[in-house]
């Protein structure tokens, strides 16, 4: 009997096998640490009740043999879908451009679900079973199994960590006109409901201006929905700056309209504008679409959302090995797209999926913390096929069409997306990122992690060229450096369809005033000019030229001194417009198939070049950076280090000339790493006071030593970041060179030095990841890839068979060597 079973070893045992959980201890009752499995899988989860790890079916025993604990509770939930009423699918109406957040697009489409809980007690090695809830086990176990069971999970916790501080990128600014507005007494009381246009008695899409209490219709759209411009009119007439749109007023606020200041804005004043017409808040329901639906169902239809999802196609479903789809936690699509991308890569699947066993039989004792394990878990959960089964029809559609069966859930990367943000101020978060920022933290982090194994990264890294030729002097210096992307300047000018463009443009206005729509017309650039564009010389201002002792002019030439075996290429899309906001630029790119770099190939210093003589920089000087420029340039949101290097490099000149070098200098590699001045020179600010002598923290001594370097290399890291660990070991990886020419501790093995795998230039497409929005701050990734000689389409959990993919549209593009 499973109780006796139980009551022996537990005398056995002892009662320290049986926990309850503290205040700090993590529960991982959601998922199992080395699968997807959940309490919601057909054979549900066991809990460990000592470590308080979840364990699925398949790696449980692998626990027990590694710790010898007997007790889980096993979990089983049973899902059950509810009916959904019509009242609760307009209150799940979308708000925001983004997927699984509050206000955005539902993962479950709406969906509701209630569930069964079925509860146990299980022993190992027998499986024994004791159903819960059973009142003969001790007080004890009865108190912590309680504790588990109402405790919040690891993953919960987590969650709401990332959305602390989170920022969804649609945050409206202060009206400038709100706390000072003129309110005319006019004697008009706004009824709450019955309101129609003054000018054309149209009844949706009504504005109240908030000085005079006129009620007028809004824009009119280019598809020809909307009002009739008669709000635009009247602001244009009287110059009233702000109105607000009747149907969207509710106690938690409304859609406000500045026609001044042109963009949608917050009125902090609002309950006292509107009471000045007779309006209390309190009792107002919304009865309209806000400006942000109306945006939403257009996107819906038409533009690149449409496009890139191929939204307008009959996508055909896959399932099985490698078609496993990914759930969007909440604005995690940028990492979805990047891991996707990732595991097609044979390098990453030999080092983490094949290997799965192996590094969980060898894995630390905290596996939720261990990078192989969890880049294990997904590998093999993206490539086994044991998550991305065909669902079973449901009876009496036994011959149901495949393209009609639904998309199955998705893995959840809750793990994997907290370890992999872990300590990082924006991947952290649940904000919307920079897939390409994504992808080199991803990197970077690998490279931290496999300083003694195989990194399967490598096959991304190649040596960059940089030939600098002093004009003056006709002399060189070359300047090699690792990269893991290459960047490509998208030139507007070499658009083929200029007087397309030219002409849409100038009728897009008039068209939009006249409710007419035309189909877009996007710049089309062929991406051989966009490789003339990075190929050709750049000048460098300001050159400080050894040969010359002086500041001279100096051109740059950008070369690939090798060719990795995968490389990625990203279109520099984004821009900058006022407020220092992401634009991204709306063009088609004539994407080819295929590649041939051969003629990028670095060549290396020529016999007939004669190289510039090498700087020396006096060790003794002490440079002076404008500590209020550095602090200004910080609170625009740019790295602090970065803020450093560019005050020092334009020489105090001012937050302008600083800002204008960030804004050139964002796609470098090191453009965050910690600000070192060449040659040694210590660094001051003004007014500083100088500080006494640096002790490194000894904690991050030994963390660092532990990943093999050297203690002298550690202690100069830590007092070159501040005692900063993260940074400290991204700064040794960047200063390889320099750490290597100095005396250290010979008894440490020396740092590795770069390697290059190299080949052919020609290369052929096999994925690319594409994004919808405006700015890096909003919208959504996609990423299709090339499996078994068709295009597949991962959006999120959705994985079909592509019918049309939008390579003209992409931002990241993979592409291998052949």
């Amino acid at each position: 009997m499973a109780l006796d079973l139980f009551m022996n070893r537990l005398r056995e045992s002892g009662t320290q096998q049986i926990r309850t959980p503290l205040s700090g201890d993590k529960i991982y009752k959601d998922e199992c640490i080395f699968s997807f499995d959940s309490p919601e899988s057909e054979t549900g989860l066991y809990v460990c009740m000592n470590t308080f790890l979840g364990l699925g079916r398949k790696h449980v025993e692998r626990h027990y043999r590694k710790t010898r604990n007997n007790f889980y509770l096993h979990l089983r939930r049973i899902k059950k879908e509810l009916p959904v009423e019509k009242k609760e699918e307009e209150e799940n109406k979308v708000t925001k451009m983004a997927i699984g957040v509050a206000g955005g697009f539902s993962v479950d489409c709406g969906k509701k679900y209630e569930y069964e809980e079925i509860n146990s007690l299980v022993i190992l090695p027998e499986f024994a079973s004791i159903p819960l809830p059973n009142s003969d086990l001790p007080q004890m176990v009865k108190i912590s199994i309680a504790a588990v069971l109402s405790a919040d999970s690891a993953a919960r916790l987590e969650e709401a960590a990332a959305m602390s501080g989170t920022w969804d990128g649609e945050k409206r600014a202060i009206s400038r006109h709100a706390e000072n507005l003129l309110q005319l007494d006019t004697g008009i009381k706004v009824p709450p409901r019955g309101w129609k246009c003054e000018m054309c008695e149209k009844t949706d899409n009504l504005w109240l201006n908030l000085t005079d209490g006129s009620i007028l219709c809004g824009r009119r759209f280019f598809d020809g929905s909307g009002g009739n411009n008669h709000a635009l009119e009247h602001y244009k007439a009287s110059k009233y700056p702000l109105a607000v749109k009747l149907g969207t007023i509710t106690p938690n606020g409304a859609d406000v309209f500045s026609y001044d200041e042109d963009d949608m804005v917050e009125d902090p004043y609002l309950t006292k504008h509107l009471a000045h017409f007779g309006i209390n808040i309190a009792q107002m329901e919304k009865t309209d679409k806000s400006i942000v639906e109306l945006e939403i169902d257009m996107n819906q239809r038409i533009g690149e959302w449409v496009t890139i999802q191929e939204s307008g196609s009959h996508l055909v479903p896959l399932y099985g090995p490698g078609y496993t789809g990914l759930a969007n936690l909440g604005n995690s699509c940028y990492l979805n797209s990047v891991m996707q991308v990732v595991f097609l890569i044979p390098d990453f699947k030999a080092r983490y999926a094949d290997n799965a066993n192996v590094i969980f039989d060898n894995c630390s004792a905290d596996p939720t913390s261990d990078l192989s394990v969890q880049m294990a878990k997904l590998g093999h959960g993206l490539l086994s096929g044991e998550y991305s089964c065909l669902p079973s029809p449901a009876k009496g559609d036994s011959e149901q069409n495949v393209a009609d069966v639904e998309y199955t859930s998705g893995l959840k990367l809750t793990m994997f997306k907290s370890l992999i943000g872990k300590g990082h101020h924006e991947f952290s978060t649940n904000r919307q990122q920079d897939a390409q920022e994504f992808f080199l933290h991803l990197i970077n982090v690998l490279e931290r992690h496999n300083r003694t194994a195989i990194n399967p990264a490598d096959c991304f890294k190649y040596q960059e060229e940089d030939r600098i030729l002093c004009v003056q002097s006709s002399k060189v210096k070359y300047v090699y450096t690792t990269q893991y992307i290459l960047r490509l300047p998208i030139p507007m000018e070499a658009a083929i369809n200029k007087d397309k463009v030219l002409a849409y443009e100038s009728k897009k206005k008039e068209a939009e005033s006249k409710g007419e729509r035309i189909d877009v017309v996007r710049a089309r650039i062929p991406m051989e000019t966009c490789f003339e564009a990075f190929a050709a010389p750049k000048t460098v201002p300001d050159f400080y030229s050894s040969a010359l002792k002086t500041k001279s002019m100096a051109l740059k030439t950008v070369r690939l001194a090798s060719f990795p075996d995968y490389l990625m290429i990203q279109l520099e899309k984004f821009t900058f417009v006022d407020g220092w906001i992401p634009k991204k630029l709306d063009v088609s790119i004539d994407v080819p198939d295929e590649l041939d770099l051969e003629y990028l190939k670095g060549s290396g210093l020529r016999p007939d070049e004669e190289e510039l003589p090498e700087e020396t920089v006096p060790t003794a000087t002490v440079v002076q950076l404008d500590e209020e420029v550095v602090l200004n340039l910080a609170e625009m949101g740019f790295p602090l280090e970065a803020c450093k290097k560019a005050v020092y490099n334009t020489g105090n000149q001012g937050l302008d000339v600083a800002t204008t070098w960030i804004l050139e200098h964002m796609s470098d590699p090191d453009f965050g790493d910690p600000f070192v001045v060449p040659g040694g020179a210590s660094v001051g600010t003004t007014g500083a006071t100088s500080g006494g002598l640096f002790t490194p923290n000894e904690e991050a001594i030994e963390n660092i030593v532990a990943m093999g370097f050297a203690h002298d290399q550690a202690a100069k890291a830590l007092k070159a970041t501040d005692n900063n660990l993260e940074r400290a070991v991204d700064w040794i990886f960047s200063h390889v060179d320099e750490l290597e020419t100095e005396s250290m501790d010979t008894s440490e093995p020396p740092l590795p030095q770069p390697k290059y795998r190299d080949g052919s230039g020609k290369y052929r497409l096999v994925a690319f990841i594409s994004h919808m929005g405006s700015s890096t701050m909003v919208g959504h990734y996609v990423c299709h890839i090339l499996k078994e000689g068709r295009w597949v389409i991962f959006n999120d959990e959705k994985v079909a068979l592509s019918e049309s993919p939008p390579k003209d549209l992409g931002y990241l593009y993979l592409y291998q060597r052949v």
